[in-house]
């Protein structure tokens, strides 16, 4: 029996059922990702299994490093197959990390390989999916089509002119692709050189001079104007920790007008600055049905020497370990008090806090919107087997799984979406053991059903992407 097989993680009769009869028949609605919008509006042709799968990936990156593989085999000159070969030659010592799992599960369901990649299957492997990568259907078109994905999200900066995304709209692709609003960097006043470059790109983009803070308030309410009419329903946010040191406007325009001329907001202005916008952000969102995600925790950029060198997202990223719940329920509870709390999904990096997000969610669920507000899918360091089951754990225990959007891939790699069936075999093979044990009832229209609307019914009803 090969590695990757029919029943892989399936553990009982039940689970099998579930996966094989409700999850894997569902289509993938993939509503948070990294995906370059210009790949997919040119129908990029990867040249060879390099590009498609590790030109960007720091997962495979931070494996490698920890192998003892030299800095020029992940991100530098080393030529495209000399970099896969080294990559080979890591994966038989990433047993039991769960990328031992996905690269087994991507071969087999792009390229139909069934082989364990490592040093000796390297170059056959290399040949035989750079032959099939050629054709049409390993296109990026060619891929939505082959895993069913009515829709993706990308996540787009403000001041990014969406030309691509127009592009895409324009050309009948069946697989919607819908814009992302990320304005993290209008919170960096305390960054003036940063912020600033940033701020004339938000004036161009938005036709706007923007000389006072009303003015930059118009420049980002323009740009989320025109994600909306582009099929934008999503913001998101990535942050340490949510920001509750609420301040005034007439605060708020001060420690703006100080950073547009340069002077570094102290940490405190910065606290009070970030909680205004983020406020103003939920207003936006509110008033257009939009749903806002919160991705907090990740402590980011830990290397500064590695920093300095590569850049950022390339694998010097951690879990953080601030205090979560405080802020977060007090800036939920501001929004909600404005009666100006959209639909929000917050996403944990750090499996300490997986309680206090799944309780927190409770707070603000006001019989509107069925899951209202919802602990988000295992993210990141936790996007894995036992990370899933710890957040489906804690949202069972503590709200209702049935009402759970599911998956995402949150991934810059178009080989990525097996994640999904990960997940959905993950899911299953734990409410089967549940149905196996007498926890569930062995009932599989209620079980199965519950599974169905998580892997896609849910999201699609919860987005309003019209998909």
């Amino acid at each position: 029996m090969s590695f990757i097989h029919e029943d892989f993680l399936l553990s009982t009769a039940a689970a099998r059922r579930l996966y094989h009869s409700y999850a894997a028949p569902e289509p993938i609605l993939d509503y948070h990702c990294h995906l370059p919008p210009k790949d997919i509006a040119e129908n990029r042709q990867f040249s060879n299994l390099f590009e498609i799968w590790l030109e960007g990936d720091h997962y495979k990156w931070r494996a490698m490093r920890a192998n003892g593989v030299a800095e020029r085999f992940c991100t530098g000159d080393a030529t495209p197959y000399e970099k896969f070969e080294a990559w080979a030659r890591t994966v038989p010592h990433t047993l039991r990390n769960p990328l031992f799992h996905w690269t087994h599960l991507e071969l087999k369901r792009y390229f139909g390989i069934d082989e364990l990649l490592d040093g000796t299957t390297a170059r056959s492997i290399w040949d035989r999916a750079n032959e099939q990568l050629a054709t049409d259907s390993l296109r990026v078109h060619g891929i939505f089509e082959k895993f069913r994905v009515r829709a993706t999200c990308t996540t787009d900066d403000p001041t990014d002119d969406l030309q691509y995304h127009q592009q895409i709209a324009a050309s009948g692709l069946a697989t919607k692709v819908f814009p992302t609003f990320r304005p993290d960097k209008a919170l960096n006043v305390h960054l003036p050189d940063q912020f600033l470059p940033w701020l004339g790109k938000l004036a161009a983009a938005a036709n706007i001079d923007i000389s006072t803070f009303p003015r930059f308030l118009d420049a980002i309410k323009s740009r989320h104007d025109f994600f909306h009419s582009l099929g934008g329903r999503l913001s998101d946010h990535g942050l340490n920790h949510c920001y509750a040191d609420f301040c005034s406007d007439d605060d708020a325009a001060s420690i703006f007008d100080r950073a547009l001329h340069g002077q570094a907001a102290s940490p405190d202005e910065h606290r009070q600055f970030a909680s205004y916008l983020m406020l103003y952000f939920g207003h936006l969102d509110a008033a257009k049905g939009w749903t806002k995600q919160l991705h907090l925790g990740a402590r980011r950029n830990n290397s500064t020497r590695l920093f300095r060198t590569i850049g950022p997202d390339s694998g010097f990223d951690s879990m953080g370990d601030w205090s979560q719940a405080d802020a977060l329920g007090a800036y939920l509870d501001r929004l909600d008090q404005d009666n100006a709390l959209p639909r929000t999904i917050i996403y944990n990096v750090n499996p300490v806090d997986n309680y206090a997000f799944a309780t927190m969610i409770g707070n603000f669920q006001d019989g509107t919107i069925a899951g209202k507000v919802q602990f988000g899918s295992g993210w990141w360091f936790v996007d894995q087997k036992e990370g899933m089951e710890m957040q489906i754990n804690a949202l069972s225990n503590c709200g209702l799984l049935s009402r759970f959007v599911g998956m995402l891939t949150d991934s810059r790699s178009f080989l990525s979406y097996p994640r999904h069936e990960y997940f959905r075999r993950t899911l299953c093979n734990m409410l089967g053991s549940d149905m196996e044990n007498g926890l569930l009832p062995d009932n599989d229209e209620w079980v199965g059903g519950m599974v169905r609307n998580i892997c896609y019914s849910n999201a699609s009803q919860y987005l309003n992407l019209g998909v």
